[in-house]
């Protein structure tokens, strides 16, 4: 009885009611813009009250399945993006992979900008980052004790290598890749004992480059998929206006995250106990987390869904707006576990 009359004496029952009444016509949802991924299960749990069930990812352990997907360095304005993307990773209990650290290797006056491994702790993964044209040119100067004193400088787990032959054509300044970025891979992992991650920068990878990558022994692939930040069409936009009318068509050309997690499964089928990579960061258009989980729950292999831009826009304010977007990241993903189901 008691239970009833604090229901009936809501003092905020009235004021809800109107608000239900002058929003009901604007929160009508047209048929066509149902989200067909997922099946709404209402009758099959309560609403969350636990975190998120901690999980094993590149040797550590994670408490959100969200990777800070590599990013910017070697600005000012960039230490202060990186400090609050890896108090973030602290706090909520992620990993973090660091812009390309290529300025590092020569000049240290930067440092800054990528040292925080005091900031995100020893227990989170945290990776330095080179591309792949500069690791070609190590390897034929020999000096590819440059990426492990890199590692050991900033405290880091490992190496991400990004593959970017796209984007190096397109840049002004860009670097010649003189063999074929798989050999590159190979010859480096013959001479180096790093853990590495091999990513794409925004037009992901084709299937049969999937297959190459999964045979070897690295830690994990980030899909980088078409649908996010595209770095050829960012260079494209630094260049010249007939440059970009003739290039333009390129940036339209690459596979988006759903058509890779497709990729991936099919490999893991065809190819069984010849994959040796089995750890996968999903990224490429992740626009929220609906996105992250149906794309998580759709690839068979263990995962974390990665996110850039999405996260630069609250990284860049400050560090009390990047903590509220990843709270209701969270806070979504647990809803999405209890009552939404991907559909088959």
């Amino acid at each position: 009885m008691e239970k009833l009359e604090q229901i009936s004496n809501d003092p905020t029952a009235s004021e809800r009611k109107q608000d239900h009444i002058q929003l009901a016509f604007q929160s009508q949802v047209e048929k066509a813009m149902l989200d067909n991924r997922f099946s709404y299960e209402p009758f099959l749990a309560a609403h969350p009250q636990e975190n998120l069930p901690t999980f094993s990812f590149l040797g550590k352990q994670l408490q959100t399945p969200i990777w800070v997907s590599s990013m910017t360095g070697g600005t000012e304005k960039a230490f202060q993006i990186n400090q609050n993307l890896a108090r973030a990773c602290k706090q909520f209990g992620m990993g973090m992979g660091l812009g390309s650290c290529r300025v590092l290797l020569e000049n240290k006056s930067r440092l800054k900008d990528f040292d925080f491994r005091a900031t995100i702790g020893n227990e989170l993964p945290f990776y330095a980052n080179i591309g792949i044209a500069q690791l070609e040119i190590l390897i034929k100067e020999n000096q590819t004790k440059k990426i492990d004193e890199l590692v050991e400088l900033l405290q880091a787990d490992g190496i991400i290598i990004h593959v970017n032959p796209l984007q190096e054509w397109l840049q002004p300044e860009g670097d010649k890749i003189t063999s074929a970025p798989i050999q590159t891979i190979r010859h480096f992992l013959e001479k180096s004992k790093q853990k590495i991650i091999v990513k794409e920068v925004g037009q992901g990878f084709g299937k049969e480059s999937l297959r190459l990558l999964m045979q070897l022994p690295i830690d994990a692939i980030e899909l980088a998929a078409h649908g996010g930040t595209n770095f050829s069409k960012l260079e494209l936009l630094r260049s010249n206006e007939q440059k970009l009318n003739i290039y333009a068509s390129i940036t339209q050309i690459g596979h988006s995250a759903e058509e890779m997690v497709n990729y991936i499964n099919e490999l893991n089928n065809e190819l069984g106990s010849a994959v040796l990579c089995k750890q996968f960061i999903i990224s490429g258009g992740i626009k929220n987390f609906l996105d992250g989980y149906y794309l998580q729950q759709k690839l068979n292999a263990t995962s974390v869904y990665g996110q850039a831009s999405a996260l630069l826009k609250y990284a860049e304010k400050s560090y009390e707006e990047l903590e509220q977007y990843l709270t209701y990241q969270i806070e979504g993903l647990k809803l999405a576990k209890a009552f939404f189901k991907i559909k088959q």
